[in-house]
């Protein structure tokens, strides 16, 4: 059997230490909880890391929501190390640049989704801001603000993987990723 790997997602599903940055303990929160940068807008690739991290620093993560607007797919299921992690979406409720994270403590983190292809000193600014106790703007907000990362709105697709591109006739590439991931995440064993 023969093994194509994507050159786009390979190169970041090596490096796996997730880039985040969370508002100090003990201080009351501004309007986000703080920001995360991901490589690519690939969710299967993304999630467990991300999971892992907030896991050890948070407690056991068991939810996730984004919202569609900026991932081409979005399992039902995240496998992350000794548990499964749910994943859902929401269109209207949920800012589109926000994942919300939730925890078997009743506790919530907001983050601010760091565009993948904004580039290291726009991240870092975007994140310290999101993680300021004293932010008052939300995540859209922050990006219309930042010069070239805020054109990731609902008619700029630039930040999605070239092959996660539906192309308007025929199956595409992003319908079979979909297609695959979707029965990789059916055949996970259900949550204990």
């Amino acid at each position: 059997m023969t093994t194509t790997l994507d050159r786009v997602t390979t190169p970041a599903a090596m490096d796996s230490t997730p880039r985040l940055s969370l508002a100090p303990s003990g201080v009351r929160p501004g309007r986000l909880d703080g920001a995360w940068w991901p490589r690519s807008r690939d969710l299967l690739l993304e999630l467990p890391a991300l999971a892992a991290e907030i896991d050890e620093r948070w407690g056991r993560i068991t939810r996730i929501t984004v919202n569609p607007e900026q991932w081409p797919v979005i399992p039902r299921r995240i496998p992350v190390t000794g548990h499964t992690v749910h994943a859902g979406w929401f269109t209207t409720e949920q800012d589109q640049h926000v994942i919300v994270v939730c925890s078997y403590a009743p506790r919530r983190l907001n983050l601010l989704v760091v565009p993948p292809q904004a580039d290291a000193v726009q991240a870092a600014r975007l994140m310290a801001e999101a993680a300021d106790p004293a932010n008052t703007r939300t995540a859209s907000e922050l990006l219309a603000a930042e010069p070239s990362a805020g054109a990731t709105g609902t008619n700029a697709r630039s930040d999605f993987l070239p092959s996660a591109v539906t192309p308007s006739t025929g199956l595409g590439e992003a319908e079979r990723r979909s297609d695959l991931a979707r029965s990789r995440a059916a055949s996970w064993p259900a949550a204990v």
